[in-house]
């Protein structure tokens, strides 16, 4: 684990987060409306796509959707599963490259949440539990998460709180 910083750069630290806000952060009345749609799909990379569809459909209850191969990486496989609110989560592989594993840095994917229902976020945690990953969350007193790694190391926070929401507000409203 990285070295916390100290009091006084903590101090410094939420001073700025606090100018930040004030700054950035308007009121819901007076935000405009988005752009976007929401995720089409995230796209990551895995090592075996067997490995990765038996993780997301068999054990957490994605469904894969589709299968294909990469129309920019001849060989390699795209395939998407279906993380329902018509959102995706993509995967390529890329055989013959010797990818090496992903490391948490300026600019990666440090996890990725996906909101559950709550009935459905207990079943998972049973199939979690009786696989054998481990997984970090309800016993940090963080009860309506769970933190644990796919085949290849990406972080997945699975969640029962609804979209939009975190930390005790519906940031829609």
């Amino acid at each position: 684990m990285a070295p916390q910083p100290d009091e006084a750069e903590r101090a410094r630290l939420a001073e700025r987060r606090a100018e930040l806000r004030d700054r950035y952060l308007l009121p819901p009345d007076r935000r405009p409306a988005s752009n976007g749609r929401g995720i089409h799909h995230a796209a990551l990379i895995c090592s075996d796509p067997e490995a990765t569809i038996r993780f997301y459909q068999d054990l957490l209850g994605f469904p894969l959707i589709e299968l294909v191969e990469n129309r920019d990486y001849p060989g390699s496989s795209h395939f998407f599963f279906d993380l329902g609110n018509k959102t995706l989560l993509g995967f390529f592989d890329f055989p013959g490259l010797g990818l090496e594993p992903g490391v948490e840095s300026l600019g990666s994917v440090q996890h990725i949440a996906i909101s559950c229902p709550r009935d459905r976020w207990e079943e998972v945690r049973a199939r979690l539990d009786k696989a054998g990953v481990p997984y970090a969350g309800p016993d940090r007193g963080i009860e309506e998460s769970m933190y644990f790694k796919d085949p290849d190391g990406v972080q997945i926070e699975l969640l029962s709180d609804p979209l939009m929401y975190f930390g005790g507000l519906q940031l829609d409203e």
